[in-house]
């Protein structure tokens, strides 16, 4: 996945110094940067049953709208507190530096139903563990986390691993 690496630009000192940004608006502005990625997060699970595909706001609609027409599966947007128009199920999550809530539709997924989770990144975690905990508060079988980006020494993938949730990410970045 080297050379897919490649579209990913990196921004020094963003949001705050010391942090190295991992931009993929430059993956997905690139036509076959972007139609890989989605192929290569949809490889394995292509001719299984999954019904839904779960996106973490707001990258993760981008990847995930394009992961669930793959699959011929329904999209769920994962949404910040109060964007959502219908009745919502809520949970809060641990972020950086405090906590924050997310929320999905209560009618979104049905018990059961096999749910794939896709975001840009993993980094701490917080959110993704949030996303499937919330997921699995509506029954949801959850049955991956995919990302374009593992940011290992943050950890988030391992939460995940913890939680029994199979991690996919296409490449990783070391260090911050």
């Amino acid at each position: 996945m080297n050379d897919l690496a490649q579209s990913i630009r990196t921004i020094p000192d963003y949001p705050k110094p010391g942090i190295l940004f991992r931009d993929i608006t430059t993956l997905l502005g690139d036509a076959r940067a972007f139609r890989r990625a989605v192929d290569e997060l949809v490889q394995p699970w292509a001719g299984e049953k999954i019904e839904k595909v779960a996106g973490i706001e707001a990258r993760g609609f981008i990847l995930g709208g394009a992961v669930a027409h793959q699959l011929s599966a329904g999209f769920v947007p994962v949404r910040k507190k109060g964007k959502l128009p219908h009745v919502t199920v809520s949970i809060a999550y641990s972020l950086e530096y405090g906590v924050d809530q997310m929320e999905m539709h209560q009618d979104a997924v049905k018990p059961g139903e096999r749910v794939i989770l896709v975001d840009d990144l993993i980094a701490t975690g917080g959110t993704a563990v949030g996303a499937v905990k919330l997921l699995r508060k509506l029954g949801a079988d959850v049955v991956a986390a995919c990302f374009v980006i593992d940011l290992p020494d943050l950890g988030g993938a391992k939460k995940l691993a913890e939680l029994n949730v199979p991690v996919r990410a296409l490449m990783a970045f070391e260090g911050h």
